[in-house]
């Protein structure tokens, strides 16, 4: 019986995925990452699926050696979606991903932005990306991703957890 090519490349991206994360912790200690959250006038949420791993977040990644986190998010956002980011983005918390490690945590940024999204997103790590309606989310949305979304929508409370 041969796997799926999704099962193939979510197991591939897992493992890339572990293998990097491990490389960082080894290098920085702390691993830092960015998420902008976009959303259209209709109120959904700008969500990627990237083909390393499986799931939907909001577009985002690390914050490398030398770079501030707003530096990370503006080249994130436009290489993940092709969007620019306009003005200064609002950050919204600082959550502690133990999903990932003990020692991951992202910044969470509310983004306005301008440009327009091209058909087939410009980064090869992005399988697909679009607008989703909280009460409409696609399979596999992130934990953390849904739980931010909430807290924006329903006000819920914040929890310092991804």
């Amino acid at each position: 019986m041969k796997a799926s090519p999704d099962k193939k490349r979510s197991i591939v991206g897992m493992l890339i995925s572990r293998l990097l994360h491990s490389y960082f912790v080894l290098t920085r200690g702390l691993t830092l990452g960015v998420r902008a959250i976009v959303q259209s006038d209709d109120g959904k949420f700008l969500l990627v699926s990237h083909t390393y791993t499986p799931g939907w977040y909001f577009p985002g990644g690390g914050v490398g050696k030398g770079q501030t986190a707003e530096d990370a998010l503006r080249i994130e956002l436009q290489q993940e979606t092709g969007l620019r980011l306009r003005g200064t983005p609002e950050l919204l918390g600082v959550f502690h991903n133990s999903s990932i490690s003990s020692r991951d945590h992202v910044l969470v940024y509310r983004c306005q932005v301008d440009g327009k999204m091209p058909q087939k997103p410009p980064s090869m790590e992005i399988a697909e990306y679009g607008f989703f309606d909280l009460n409409a989310l696609p399979e596999g949305t992130d934990a953390g991703t849904e739980r931010r979304m909430r807290e924006i929508v329903e006000g819920a409370d914040q929890s310092e957890a991804w």
